[in-house]
Parts: structure tokens; sequence; C-alpha cells
């Protein structure tokens, strides 16, 4: 498979790890479109990959082709490849907030996946949401499949609406969660404990527990009663944080962040 990356960042670097670990396409079969000269050495040393300057020649190189730009350089890169692609190509878009209908217009090209990866997939454990044009044949969402998950799950849908509600969900969620973490180290420091301590603690649990669900497949209301003795002190702790609107303050987040997401796909 020849992969092409237009942006040569930290989410498609970690795609080429990704697709070079598990042998999808040897490091020859690999190009990157990418401005930025330092950035191009990089990643020639560290990955033996070609890169150049031009997006049209990286593109060229690829049956797949990444679009890993910001969302602000993207009318540039847009405007590069308009024209240029062949309708075999596939083109894959990991930037924020840009729907299908805008990548097509802005490429002039129809076979297009959208992803809404988010920032654990830099280290593989990352999970993604993504979806496809009605172009893309069998053989291109394999494709698509198979590049997706090498920053961690998937999870394919038809309705590019749950795009927007993944970016909401688990591409802000990172944030929150460290959110939680630095409450949780800042709450250990008060009490008295060494910061370093507490930092350790805080990352175990949240590691931990999240591990724990995951391998057991309980719920997560479960989980948390079989924590919970009567009279104890996490009933006491969970008494708290219900009286601070610790769940509603968490769904408000998430919705606002929704409706962000909302406005921001919006075109013009």
């Amino acid at each position: 498979m020849r992969i092409a990356f237009v942006g040569g960042g930290t989410m498609a670097e970690a795609m080429i790890r990704g697709i070079l670990a598990r042998k999808l396409a040897s490091p020859s079969q690999v190009a990157v479109g990418e401005p930025v000269a330092e950035r191009r050495r990089t990643l020639e040393r560290k990955y033996q990959v070609f890169t150049t300057a031009q997006n049209q020649e990286a593109a060229g190189r690829g049956d797949a082709v990444v679009l890993a730009v910001k969302p602000q350089n993207l009318p540039e890169a847009l405007a590069s490849l308009k024209g240029a692609l062949k309708p075999e190509q596939t083109v894959l878009s990991i930037v924020a907030g840009v729907r299908l209908a805008t990548l097509i217009e802005g490429l002039g090209h129809k076979t297009v996946v959208r992803v809404m990866p988010n920032t654990p997939g830099q280290i593989g454990e990352g999970v993604s949401v993504w979806t496809a044009s009605a172009e893309v044949g069998q053989q291109g969402l394999e494709m698509a499949r198979s590049i997706v998950e090498t920053l961690g799950e998937q999870v394919y849908v038809e309705d590019e609406e749950y795009l927007e509600m993944a970016t909401a969900l688990s591409a802000s969620g990172p944030a929150y969660v460290f959110v939680f973490i630095e409450a949780l180290i800042e709450a250990g420091v008060y009490l008295g404990m060494p910061r370093e301590m507490a930092h350790t603690l805080a990352l175990r649990t949240v590691l931990g527990s999240a591990m724990l669900m995951k391998e057991t497949g309980e719920s997560p209301g479960r989980l948390r009663e079989m924590v919970s003795s009567p009279g104890g002190t996490t009933v006491e702790a969970l008494l708290a944080l219900e009286d601070a609107g610790f769940r509603s303050a968490v769904i408000n987040a998430v919705a606002a962040a929704y409706e962000k997401a909302l406005e921001l796909g919006e075109p013009g």
C-alpha cells in the first residue's frame, strides 16, 4: 500500500510509526508533504520515508492521501491538491471540524474519508470515529480502516453527525480527564501529600480504573458501587461531588463542546 501525507506533524508521525510497525507499507512506500525543512529532515532520519515541500508531489505517490494539516492551513492544502488527484485515490482527512462536503468541494474529488481521532492516538492508544463519502468502495474502506487502526481503536459510522458528537466526547475528552487528574493531584497536596506522590497515585488510579472497566466489561455504575461501602469515605466523597454538580458539569461541558463543533463546521 502506498500512503502519502499532506502535513508531517505529530498525528501524521504517529500514523507513520504505526503504519511501519504494522507493515502496512515499507518506508519507500510512504511520502510526506511538509513545508518545514527541519521537520522533513526529522521524519527522513527517524523513518527513512520520502519527504518533499510540495503537496502535489507527495500526494502523487499515494493510493491513500492523508490530510494531516492544521485547520488554518487547510484552504492552502486543498488548493494545492485540487484537480491533481486521481479518481482511484482515497483521501483521509484528520482535520478537526471539516465536513465531507467541504473537503469534496475543496479538492474537486469525491472519494473522501473523514476521521476524528484523539490525542492518545499519538501512542497508539486513541479512539477514532470515521465515516466516508458514498463514492468510497469496499477496498477504500478497508484501506482506510487499516490506517485509522494505527492510532488505536476505531468506530465506523455512516452518519457524519456522529463525528461532531465524537469531537465533543472523545476528541476533547482527554482534556477533561487531564483536568480531573490535575484536581486529584491538587487534592493530595492540599491534604499534605508530597506532589510527586500525589501525581503517581492520581495517574495510576485513573489508568487502573479505566483498565479495570475495560477488562471486566462492567458498567461504571456497578464498579462505583463495588468501591462504595455503606457509610464509608467513598460515599461521603461521592455526596460532595453530587452537591457540587459534578455529573451535570461534565454533561454540560460535553454539550457545550458539541455546540461549538457544530458552529465550527458550518460553511463560510
